[in-house]
């Protein structure tokens, strides 16, 4: 007998059976990049940016026209390592689909010339460099720009997290981007960020580089009425039911974010028996065991967190949705210090993302990490 997929996927990629809606915001970013225009997507972490970009490179009019690359730069620190990322999402991305063009690849990366392994194996070219191998980034950078511009497709690539680049130390990257960016004709870029106001203020603020050089996508919680319905869908299709009550209080619980209540019902519907209701029980034992598994990561982040930010943190958590923060009432019911320390921990903790602000409304960004805050400092 085969096995019952677990429609609620959380890792890798997603099918489109199991893909919920983003009709709209498919259609947007298909429609911008295919009429040779750039696209920025704004929206919380794990909101779906990836899945939406990924959902997107399956379609046929791009995967069958395109050459489209993905890389995630949150964990990178310099414009070496972008450069290495960048290579290797190109290299690795290109090897299967055409030997021309990866090695084509390796001849226009002269600056990396003779570093290039070889699989015993196939005996294929391989990216095995390390980061000390990219000795002068911004030549080797130029060299993949100068590449693409060559490619026999047109080229998507899709930059996650790019708010990054502004956190470098090397001085101007933004301007050297943009500027191996504005003369390639054959690729369009997706900007990804998380953090809303750094990618407000790099694509809107006229004193930065990227200033009006792509649309700008908000990409929101989906709707309950699509989403609720969704869930339904998947359990009732493989014989297992969820009440629409339920559904819904695990919605609001996370604010529609979508890895979260993905994740929730990964567990509850692996938990729930055939012909058997998923109960709100089952419900919360998925949430206390996705709450508890990350209980020494929430704590190893507080232990790097400034008592006063800690404290700001802390208020902003408990009251889930936080307006007028410097108020005497906020100050006072939270037993906060003052209006001005108040300010400068806000700055803090927007800079490290761990709170969120959408029109003066403030809320901690990772909703999982606000429920472990108001569990353990309630």
């Amino acid at each position: 007998m085969a096995k019952v997929k677990n429609p609620f996927i959380v890792t890798g990629k997603i099918e489109p059976e199991y893909f919920c809606d983003r009709v709209n915001e498919s259609a947007k970013l298909i429609k911008t990049i295919t009429n040779g225009n750039n696209l920025v997507i704004i929206s919380p972490r794990r909101m779906g940016k990836t899945g939406l970009i990924q959902f997107c490179y399956d379609k046929p009019e791009i995967a069958e026209e395109y050459y489209t690359f993905f890389i995630d730069i949150l964990h990178t620190s310099s414009l070496r390592e972008f450069t290495y990322m960048l290579g290797k999402s190109i290299y690795d991305t290109l090897l299967p689909k055409s030997k021309k063009m990866s090695t084509l690849f390796i001849q226009t990366i002269k600056s990396l010339n003779g570093k290039f392994g070889f699989d015993p194996m196939t005996g294929m070219p391989i990216f095995n460099l390390e980061l000390g191998n990219i000795e002068h980034p911004e030549y080797t950078l130029d060299e993949i720009f100068h590449y693409l511009a060559n490619a026999d497709k047109p080229c998507i690539v899709a930059i996650d997290e790019f708010q990054q680049i502004a956190k470098y130390p090397e001085k101007n990257i933004e301007a050297l981007l943009r500027t191996h960016i504005q003369k390639l004709r054959n690729c369009n870029f997706i900007f990804a960020g998380s953090e809303r106001h750094m990618m407000q203020e790099m694509f809107s603020s006229s004193a930065r580089p990227f200033y009006k050089s792509a649309d700008i996508m908000e990409l929101k919680a989906i709707v309950p009425e699509i989403y609720i319905p969704f869930i339904q869908g998947h359990f009732e299709k493989r014989n297992k039911y969820i009440s629409q009550e339920n559904v819904e209080k695990v919605y609001r619980l996370f604010k529609g974010h979508t890895y979260f209540i993905q994740r929730t019902f990964n567990e509850a519907f692996a938990d729930t028996q055939e012909s058997y209701e998923c109960t709100i029980d089952i419900i919360d034992s998925a949430i206390d065991n996705m709450i508890n598994s990350n209980d020494t990561i929430f704590r190893e982040i507080l232990s790097n967190i400034p008592e006063k930010q800690k404290a700001l943190l802390y208020a902003i958590a408990k009251d889930g949705e936080a307006e007028n923060i410097t108020s005497a009432d906020f100050i006072k019911r939270h037993s906060l210090l003052s209006a001005s320390s108040i300010q400068s921990a806000t700055k803090k903790l927007l800079e490290k993302d761990y709170i969120t602000c959408i029109n003066k409304v403030y809320s901690v960004t990772d909703k999982l990490f606000a429920m472990w805050i108001s569990r353990i400092f309630q």
